[in-house]
């Protein structure tokens, strides 16, 4: 089911917040519950890349990241991924040439262009697959699952939005946080706070890493940047209808406005949505009537299907823009020995 954030979740604390406190108080008991339980083990070190909020952060192009970390020590990596909006419950091995965002979600498929990749809802599974399989790998690099305790990992890595921070600070509905803040800071190993593109929208205020770092937390953080991979020079100027299903598509915008873009006319689904005929159809014919050219986030090109008329026509005619998360040299040498002292 898509997820559709609040927008005041990252507001000042209001009536709506504060009404839904005392089911955000179970909820936030249940899963904290949940999370500090013991997974089990597998003959194989498991780094998570997880988030304390509901959305998007930044954890797929930083699992990406983490991969080719240990591609680049000469090791082997295999990602594990519930693969959520795909209809697998696994474990399965994705395979590029056969399944669709609807068999196993669209994040897997963005991963499967670094590594092999582990589709599974339950992640003790998946990792014991992944462990028994044929190929024997050196890492397993799990997408998201802070929060789930069925897996133990050797190391916890929660990606941070650098611009929205942990919201108003409580616990699904009534916030962003998946989990009482102090329960999973108690998870996490190390954080990496997502600057985007830029650190900051041209009328936000800025949000200092001090203010970021949780309260308590004792581990290192480290700072990580968008990059766009491939030629930008065709965007710079460009009159674009912008669309997007994304956990903060705001970023994408902001991101396209930075590269030169004339976002002319955007438009917002759920995280993960799977888009209609009909909705595909509404959004050519309004780039066609405004002469726009039309542009996506990578995750959300490859969720659309090339054999279906409207959707492949949307997919055809749209531009996905790849990202990655990048690090200064410093940081990046740092981050890269936590990865590589598990090898």
């Amino acid at each position: 089911m898509p997820l559709s954030e609040p927008q005041w979740w990252y507001g000042r604390d209001d009536w709506r917040a504060r009404l839904l406190s005392p089911l955000a108080h179970v909820y936030g008991w249940v899963a904290g519950y949940r999370a500090l339980r013991s997974g089990a083990r597998v003959a194989c070190p498991v780094v998570c890349v997880g988030n304390f909020t509901a959305g998007g952060t930044g954890k797929t192009p930083l699992a990406l990241t983490t991969a080719k970390i240990v591609q680049d020590a000469g090791r082997k990596p295999a990602f594990l991924t519930r693969g959520f909006g795909g209809s697998h419950v696994g474990p399965i091995w994705l395979d590029e040439k056969r399944h669709t965002a609807r068999d196993v979600g669209d994040e897997p498929l963005l991963l499967a262009k670094v590594a092999p990749v582990m589709v599974a809802r339950d992640r003790a599974r998946g990792a014991d697959a992944i462990v028994q399989s044929d190929e024997k790998f050196d890492v397993i690099v799990m997408d998201d699952g802070l929060q789930n305790a069925s897996l133990h990992k050797d190391l916890v890595i929660a990606v941070v939005d650098g611009q929205r921070g942990f919201g108003n600070g409580r616990v699904i509905p009534a916030g962003p946080l998946r989990a009482p803040l102090k329960v999973q800071t108690a998870l996490a190993d190390a954080v990496v706070i997502n600057q985007g593109f830029r650190s900051h929208a041209p009328d936000a205020p800025v949000q200092s890493a001090e203010q970021i770092r949780p309260e308590g937390f004792a581990g290192p953080v480290f700072h990580a940047n968008i990059l766009v991979s491939g030629d930008t020079a065709w965007i710079r100027n460009a009159r674009v209808l912008a669309y997007a299903g994304i956990g903060n598509p705001q970023r994408f915008f902001d991101l396209l406005r930075h590269l030169g873009a004339d976002t002319v006319d955007t438009v917002v689904f759920g995280d993960h949505q799977e888009l209609s005929d009909q909705q595909a159809t509404d959004i050519l014919g309004r780039a066609e009537k405004q002469d726009l050219t039309l542009v996506t986030t990578e995750k959300d090109w490859v969720r659309l299907v090339d054999n279906e008329a409207a959707r492949g026509a949307l997919k055809r005619k749209s531009k996905g823009i790849p990202i990655s998360l990048t690090f200064a040299p410093d940081e990046h040498q740092q981050f890269a020995k936590l990865i590589t002292n598990l090898l």
